[in-house]
């Protein structure tokens, strides 16, 4: 099993100092107001010109338009967007009339029918949380019989990503505030979260 891992909210020169030595697959960056680990899009230039090439920049957008979205992924500052508002396929659809880059659908699942509706989306990839940078996790029940690749969310830690793996086959984890402490990048927390995703799936 070939999990990719990504560690979102970077926002600090010290957080991709820790992600150029762990390598992620993905770094995640806040590219919407007001989120706390939201930066702008010259701070994004700063830290994305430190990003070891080998990592996939991501831009996290909450309900911004399609013009604003298709204008950082054509700058090429970042390689993705995953979009964590209420950007319905129509919208989608418009910004892949700007933009052929991969965009990623968040979804908030609090049932099967949640986990169903995601599973139908036109994005490239669906990503599947418990909220927008809530910090818990949902009940993973709810992924059975998933067939579509999904980004696994919401609550993932160094602690409990043994057990995640073990009960869902997500095609990538997400984690943010699991590899935190005091509201900062843990380079400790984040070594340990990538070593124990890349050993589980060496069993």
């Amino acid at each position: 099993m070939d999990i990719r891992i990504k560690m979102c909210g970077l926002r600090r020169r010290e957080d991709i100092g820790y992600v150029n030595e762990v390598l992620p697959d993905y770094a995640g960056f806040i590219l919407s107001r007001p989120f706390w680990r939201s930066i702008s899009r010259e701070e994004l230039k700063e830290l994305t010109g430190l990003l070891d090439p080998s990592v996939m920049p991501v831009g996290v957008f909450v309900d911004e338009t399609e013009e604003t979205v298709a204008s950082y992924l054509e700058s090429g500052l970042i390689a993705a967007a995953q979009l964590h508002g209420q950007e319905d396929d129509k919208y989608i659809r418009r910004l892949r009339e700007l933009t052929d880059r991969p965009l990623i659908k968040a979804f908030r699942i609090e049932s099967r029918e949640d986990a169903r509706r995601a599973e139908a989306s036109a994005a490239d990839y669906i990503l599947l949380d418990h909220g927008t940078g809530t910090g818990s996790s949902f009940d993973w029940s709810f992924l059975q019989g998933i067939e579509r690749p999904y980004i696994l969310a919401g609550g993932l830690t160094p602690d409990n990503v043994e057990e995640a793996l073990e009960r869902t086959k997500p095609y990538a984890l997400d984690v943010s505030s699991g590899i935190e402490t005091d509201r900062c990048k843990d380079p400790e927390k984040m070594r340990l979260f990538a070593l124990r995703a890349r050993g589980f799936q060496e069993k």
